[in-house]
């Protein structure tokens, strides 16, 4: 989506917008809906304005999911309780729906704009932006936010500088950086005395050992429990769809284990992931299943058996590279070793995971700016009178699905109403 030459950035605001991702275009919007006349500005570095929204959810935008809880973040969870309160689900789907963008809910529970293209989203919020009088200003890369006199702010960006008596930061994390998105702002406000917890990728695509014999399951997708590991101990443990790919694994449930998995990596705490085919049962249940198949159907074979639950090409490479057994076997005529590894194959199966994928591929950040640096109500700092913080700035993450987004509307819900209103 092209967009017309910016105006002139003013050199003072009221409010100045710091972002324009999509937490930035939700505080500019309240922010202009609760001060009409209000001067605000929005500075955005790249040369276009919502470059990760037009590539999240395939193209299509995953705007929110139809229940959404503190549960699915990770962060601390009164903090992000509260912020989902005060702008929940239902009032993320009026709001789209009073810019012109309905939403329609898949079986997953996802909502996407009716159209089918994120471009839509990106449109009705530039859009709103413009209507309510929003200066847009694109190719203002913003190097620094300095205190100035009398209280205000002064941000200095690639074109000059803007006084504004409020602040918002959200600049977003460091996650698809060809979006203009490299974590230059938490940069920015460490200057100013905030915290910045270390920074990991999150909802990323992990990368197995070269050689290894999965890649040639590349393309298939099947149900499976993931249980990480740092240093032997079990950090979290996770069922759904896994995607076998060619440099290694992705999908749902590989996405939201990925920032357990690359912590404890940053850590050098040994991790560890490892697939069960039977999520919900342990070494024990699984070896009296079998046995009991073996008694009841002595000639079927382990593929056969497992076809039920996985694709066949993807259970006969799991035992075989596992267990070392021939998957064609009768499960009656393995012996007691070989069962054994077999179970072990098909519920602790070790993923040779060698690194995450990379930031172009991460579809958010873990960590950020403390929530116990900031008011939950507005989003205000508690270290820099006039400052806000917004989004991914921020250090919770939720899971895939949409839950990202919820964050980004409510967090810029709170802080544009309360920079307008001077809270």
């Amino acid at each position: 989506m092209s967009e017309p030459a910016p105006p002139p950035c003013p050199a003072t605001a009221d409010v100045a917008v710091v972002g324009a991702g999509a937490a930035g275009l939700a505080t500019a919007i309240f922010a202009a809906e609760a001060a009409p006349g209000a001067r605000i500005v929005l500075l955005e570095g790249a040369a276009r304005i919502g470059a990760k929204i037009l590539v999240s959810g395939g193209g299509r935008c995953n705007v929110t999911h139809d229940v959404v809880t503190a549960d699915d973040f990770n962060g601390v969870r009164p903090v992000v309780r509260n912020v989902l309160a005060a702008f929940g689900v239902g009032a993320t789907i009026a709001w789209f729906a009073s810019l012109g963008v309905d939403l329609e809910r898949e079986e997953t529970g996802k909502l996407f704009p009716v159209s089918g293209e994120a471009a839509t989203v990106v449109r009705a919020l530039v859009a709103r932006c413009r209507a309510l009088g929003v200066t847009l200003a694109t190719g203002h890369r913003v190097a620094d936010v300095e205190r100035a006199a009398g209280g205000a702010l002064r941000v200095r960006h690639a074109h000059g500088a803007v006084a504004a008596r409020r602040v918002v930061m959200a600049t977003g994390g460091r996650s698809l950086p060809r979006s203009g998105s490299d974590g230059g702002g938490w940069e920015i406000v460490a200057r100013l005395g905030h915290t910045v917890t270390p920074t990991h990728q999150a909802l990323v695509p992990l990368v197995l050992a070269p050689g290894s014999p999965f890649g040639a399951l590349a393309g298939v997708s099947h149900p499976v429990e993931l249980a990480t590991f740092a240093g032997g101990k079990l950090v979290d443990r996770r069922a759904g769809s896994l995607l076998w790919t060619h440099v290694g694994v992705s999908g749902p449930v590989v996405m939201d284990a990925s920032r357990h998995w690359v912590i404890a990596a940053a850590a050098r705490a040994a991790p560890e992931l490892r697939l069960s085919l039977f999520p919900g049962e342990d070494f024990a249940a699984v070896d009296r299943r079998l046995a009991a198949c073996a008694r009841a159907r002595p000639k079927l074979s382990l593929t056969r058996m497992l076809a039920e639950r996985v694709p066949e090409r993807a259970a006969a490479t799991l035992v075989r590279a596992g267990a070392a057994v021939e998957p064609a076997t009768p499960i009656a005529r393995l012996t007691r070793e070989e069962r054994r590894r077999v179970v072990h194959a098909l519920t602790a199966l070790a993923l040779p995971v060698e690194r995450p994928r990379g930031w172009n591929y991460a579809e958010i950040t873990a960590g950020g700016v403390p929530l116990a640096e900031i008011d939950h109500r507005t989003m205000a700092s508690r270290v820099v009178p006039g400052l806000h913080l917004a989004g991914e700035m921020l250090d919770c993450d939720g899971r895939i699905g949409g839950f990202n987004f919820q964050w980004a509307w409510a967090t810029g819900h709170l802080a544009g109403r309360a920079t307008a209103t001077g809270d």
